[in-house]
């Protein structure tokens, strides 16, 4: 018996977005929060075009990629035909990228180090420069991307010293542990930075974040299926 096709029509990708913001709802309305609280980021990282579009045609706006690279293939036509696309960078960022980052994205989630502060510096005073968010290794995996949490408080600093506005904080915990505690974590810390912005939870967790205080959650497997391997 052989598989059915994908369905990757508009209506396909409509019923997707409804069913995870039905959930967003029902999760934010536990929380006591209202759903428009929350941004719903549709994470299309190895996903072709023609999967993106339907989700586009059926009115989602806000998008996240992982690699620079491939969203500088993938979206600047995207974002011509539809100006109001917002488009977030989660995966980790080379110095040596910064500034076609700052061309092709609105929003960066992963600023984690002294090296990238001070070159999105160089481009602060652009009009369309991307709103910025401290990504946090809030399990202290050696493996993983992040300011370490004892050293949020200075980093921070440093960050305001090089005239960069800081939005939010970011965390992906430990897959092994469970989430909440990262991300009620994540919430202390911004607190004590004064920043109010937090982009955390994923298909697995998301309703989970949302009542511990997203302000972002990133859903990639839920509304486009498996991640394609290279």
């Amino acid at each position: 018996m052989t598989d059915m096709p994908a369905d990757h029509s508009v209506e396909s990708a409509a019923d997707k977005l409804a069913d995870v913001k039905a959930e967003m709802a029902a999760a934010a309305q536990t929380a006591g929060r209202r759903g428009d609280e929350v941004t719903l980021l549709a994470v299309s990282k190895t996903k072709p075009v023609d999967e993106i579009e339907p989700f586009i045609a059926a009115g989602h706006r806000h998008f996240a990629e992982n690699r620079v690279q491939e969203a500088a293939e993938k979206w600047p036509a995207l974002k011509q035909a539809h100006g109001d696309i917002e488009l977030h960078l989660i995966g980790p960022l080379q110095s040596n990228k910064t500034k076609q980052a700052v061309d092709l994205f609105d929003v960066i989630h992963t600023l984690d180090r002294a090296k990238l502060a001070r070159k999105l510096a160089e481009f602060k005073d652009r009009p369309d420069f991307p709103k910025l968010f401290i990504q946090v290794n809030t399990g202290a995996e050696p493996q993983k991307a992040g300011i370490e949490p004892e050293q949020l408080v200075d980093f921070h600093a440093l960050c305001r010293d090089l005239g960069l506005t800081i939005d939010g904080l970011m965390c992906i915990p430990p897959i092994d542990e469970a989430a909440g505690p990262h991300f009620a974590f994540l919430g202390k810390l911004a607190a004590q930075i004064g920043v109010e912005q937090l982009s955390m939870g994923m298909t697995a967790d998301y309703p989970k974040a949302i009542g511990l205080g997203a302000s972002h959650i990133r859903v990639g497997t839920q509304l486009f299926g498996a991640r394609q391997k290279p």
